[in-house]
């Protein structure tokens, strides 16, 4: 079920998996909720969770105004998610973020520590984006170099952007049959026809354009849940290197490596990555 909900004085688009009365598990998208896959959410939801994904704002169906020029935070990107928390649900929730979703899982977890009762974090690092610290591995050059020469695609053409997303897929390691459905379902979603938000929506483009200081690197030890962290073997946008490093920092915290992933986790995953979601729900 797709619906809305206003939260932190934003409307936030959602979509719902499960019961409304088990407990909840959060997916903070990057940016929007189709981030998450369907068959991971539902296999969490089967193993008696209510998973609700969501847009970030300017994605999806949540408040979009000029993705270009965001007049607001990655904090508020975070309160956000407390918020919305609050809503969903009066007890702690579990809170899961992928991709540049995993910086406003753990600014969320840090910052609301009241809201959040566990935690996920897919394929991130722990710095915000921009020049890389020097003992974490940047994004890899050589697959850089090929993912920007594409041509940019012309954003109102359904087809155009769903050919681009295939073609990343296939540079990034992920599988483009995937991402061309995913990029298609994310257009038909987009609101409007402005090419800034088209790209806002399929590329996260929003997040070149934030504010993510100050730094919560040096904080992740404050973390009081020991999270989960996901990181396919394969990713060379967030090389693994980057989420060994939030499972050295973060006291407790759980490392899974999908060998044989890249940026997405694949369906073929789901199953293994929803057990240990709700494993560590149950920490």
């Amino acid at each position: 079920m797709t619906t809305t909900i206003e939260a932190n004085d934003v409307t936030l688009g959602v979509e719902h998996f499960g019961d409304e009365s088990d407990p909840l598990v959060l997916c903070a998208g990057g940016t929007t909720m189709l981030s998450w896959p369907d068959a991971l959410c539902d296999a969490v939801a089967r193993g008696g969770r209510h998973v609700v994904r969501y847009d970030l704002r300017d994605a999806g169906a949540s408040t979009t105004v000029d993705p270009a020029a965001p007049a607001y935070t990655l904090r508020d990107l975070a309160a956000d998610a407390a918020a919305l928390a609050r809503e969903l649900d009066d007890r702690p929730a579990h809170l899961a973020g992928v991709g540049v979703g995993g910086f406003v899982a753990q600014v969320a977890a840090l910052d609301h520590p009241e809201a959040f009762a566990a935690l996920t974090l897919v394929g991130t690092r722990p710095v915000a984006p921009g020049p890389v610290d020097d003992d974490l591995p940047d994004h890899d050059a050589a697959a850089m170099g090929r993912l920007f020469s594409l041509p940019e695609p012309d954003w109102s053409d359904r087809d155009a952007v769903a050919d681009h997303a295939a073609r990343s897929a296939e540079i990034l390691g992920d599988d483009p049959v995937a991402a061309r459905a995913v990029a298609g379902r994310v257009w038909d979603r987009t609101p409007g026809t402005t090419p800034a938000v088209h790209a806002a929506n399929q590329q996260g483009t929003v997040f070149a354009a934030l504010d993510c200081a100050p730094r919560w690197r040096e904080r992740l030890g404050e973390l009081a849940v020991p999270p989960l962290v996901v990181h396919g073997r394969r990713d060379p946008f967030f090389p693994v290197g980057n989420g060994e490093a939030l499972a050295t920092e973060i006291p407790g915290a759980r490392l899974l490596v999908l060998e044989d992933a890249s940026t997405a986790v694949p369906d073929s995953a789901a199953g293994r990555v929803a057990a240990a979601m709700l494993a560590a729900g149950d920490v």
